[in-house]
């Protein structure tokens, strides 16, 4: 994998989120209460809305706009909802947080 440093852990709140834009799209990096990262992309597939500001519980994400939720791990729909989302590999070292940069130049456009 080809690692991009994209900053600091500290940029992103506790259950925050930011927003990576791409040539491809926008991905959305998030923060968990046990200082893990994950990354997916942006747009929820039901109405397109913007998941770097949903509520961010556990290794979940509920989308703002109707309430649906995702894993943040496997990028699938829970509960009744069906869907998926991109998952991209994030991991932090000292501090940093770190996108694989080769997954993110192979994703389709949205």
């Amino acid at each position: 994998m080809s690692w991009l440093d994209i900053g600091a852990i500290d940029d992103i709140p506790l259950r925050g989120a930011r927003v990576v834009k791409t040539a491809l799209g926008c991905v959305a990096v998030f923060r968990t209460d046990d200082n893990e990262v994950f990354a997916t992309s942006d747009r929820c597939p039901h109405k397109g809305g913007p998941l770097s500001e949903g509520i961010v519980h556990g290794r979940k994400v509920t989308c703002p706009l109707h309430n649906w939720v995702f894993s943040l791990e496997s990028g699938e729909a829970q509960g009744a909802d069906e869907g998926q989302i991109a998952t991209f590999a994030a991991k932090v070292e000292q501090g940093r947080i770190l996108l694989d940069g080769a997954a993110l130049q192979a994703r389709t456009a949205a």
